[in-house]
C-alpha cells in the first residue's frame, strides 16, 4: 500500500477528520472516521482503504460495506464473496469477516457506532 498517496488523498476529500493507520509499521488498512460514533453513537460512517483487514467480528455492531474504488474480496464466515465498485454487502453482528483488497476505498457504516470494544480480534 503507497501509505502516503492514501493519507494525502483522504487528507484531501475529509479535511480535518483522524485517519488511523491499522499496523503502523506496514499498514494493510487505513480508515478515515467521517462520522465517528463519538458523534454519532447510533451510526457512524468511515472510508476504509483496505489491502487486507484483520480477522474479527462485532458482537452488536451491524456494518454496510459499500465498494467506492476497486475490488475487494470479503470474506463472511468461510464464504467468499467478490465486490466491485457499488457493490453493497451487510455483515451482521457475529459474523466473522475480514477483507482482502488493493488499495480498495470501501465505504464502510455501522449501527450502532463502531467501538473499539465491539470490534473482537479472531485468532486463527
Amino acid at each position: 500500500m503507497n501509505t502516503e498517496k492514501v493519507i494525502n488523498e483522504l487528507s484531501l476529500k475529509y479535511p480535518g477528520k483522524r485517519i488511523i493507520k491499522i499496523n503502523e509499521e506496514n499498514p494493510t488498512e487505513i480508515i478515515c472516521e467521517v462520522n465517528p460514533s463519538s458523534e454519532h453513537p447510533e451510526k457512524s460512517m468511515a472510508i476504509a482503504v483496505i489491502d487486507r483487514s484483520e480477522l474479527h467480528y462485532h458482537k452488536k455492531s451491524t456494518e454496510i460495506y459499500r465498494i467506492i474504488k476497486g475490488e475487494l474480496k470479503l470474506i463472511v464466515d468461510n464464504k467468499e464473496y467478490n465486490l466491485k465498485k457499488n457493490d453493497v454487502y451487510t455483515i451482521h453482528p457475529g459474523e466473522i469477516h475480514y477483507a482482502i483488497g488493493s488499495e480498495t476505498w470501501v465505504e464502510v457504516i455501522s449501527e450502532p457506532g463502531w467501538t473499539l470494544e465491539d470490534h473482537i480480534i479472531k485468532k486463527l
